[in-house]
């Protein structure tokens, strides 16, 4: 499973780097804090794998890497997807390295 940084993710947010954001958590999750992904709840992935983009680069973030890293592993294996990132430290490391106003949970 390949992985990606926070700050390797910024960068990409800062450079206008064409990718799917994918955020795997569940709605009030997503309410409380969210860094502006599309909301795919873990539960809902695989039924919504035919919005998942397969030729631009896609990160898949949860709270802390768990639960992304879940759906990223279905994905590839189910699904044949070639182009997922897991974000390491998810929504925590987030908040912890690139911006601390975002509420940790």
């Amino acid at each position: 499973m390949k992985e990606i940084s926070v700050s390797e993710l910024k960068e990409m947010m800062d450079q206008g780097k064409d990718f799917q954001l994918i955020d795997v958590r569940e709605p009030n999750e997503y309410e409380f804090a969210n860094l502006g992904g599309e909301l795919i709840p873990l539960g809902n992935v695989a039924d919504n794998a035919g919005k998942i983009s397969r030729d631009k680069p896609v990160v898949v973030h949860c709270r802390s890497g768990a639960r992304s890293g879940q759906a990223v592993r279905m994905l590839e294996q189910q699904h044949g997807f070639k182009n997922l990132h897991n974000l390491k430290g998810g929504i925590l490391a987030w908040s912890a390295e690139i911006d601390p106003s975002i509420p940790r949970y």
